[in-house]
């Protein structure tokens, strides 16, 4: 079977809003230094994790973890409780292929209150909104346009 993102846009019902509060009282320090994450936090915050307390951002110094960018924050919140929804809209388009990556594994949910670029490569997008896969932002957007 294959795996999708599925994403709802527009206001919905039990979706966490504030992920970066929800992210300070909720991460586990094991997200900070797993592999995928110090993937991605090298990718969209160009910063280095240093240890479990510690990452090396070039333009912060050394910060905690409750310091990386939204969109981080956002993206391990949906690695590491796929259970619930996030509001994935403080992600930019760099965060993108990230919850495609997640979802290639195992069914992501996320909320989108903004039409985010997944890029010029096929994917699967599953559009709650309409129950309709698309595989291009060719696809998606007339979609998108009519929710956000």
């Amino acid at each position: 079977m294959i795996q999708v993102l599925h994403v709802f846009y527009g206001d919905m019902p039990g979706v966490i809003f504030n992920t970066a509060v929800f992210f300070k009282n909720s991460y586990d320090d094991d997200w900070i230094v797993d592999d995928f994450s110090k993937r991605m936090i090298a990718d969209v915050d160009k910063s280095e994790v240093l240890g479990t307390g510690v990452i090396d951002s070039p333009v912060l110094g050394k910060i905690a973890p409750e310091r990386l960018s939204g969109g981080v924050k956002t993206l391990m919140l949906v690695k590491f409780m796929p259970e619930m929804v996030f509001n994935a809209s403080a992600c930019g388009n760099n965060c993108a292929k990230w919850l495609l990556k997640i979802a290639e594994n195992e069914d992501r949910t996320v909320n989108l209150r903004n039409i985010m670029n997944f890029g010029e490569e096929p994917f699967a997008i599953h559009v709650i909104n309409t129950d309709q896969v698309v595989h291009s932002m060719q696809e998606l957007v007339p979609i998108a346009v009519r929710y956000v």
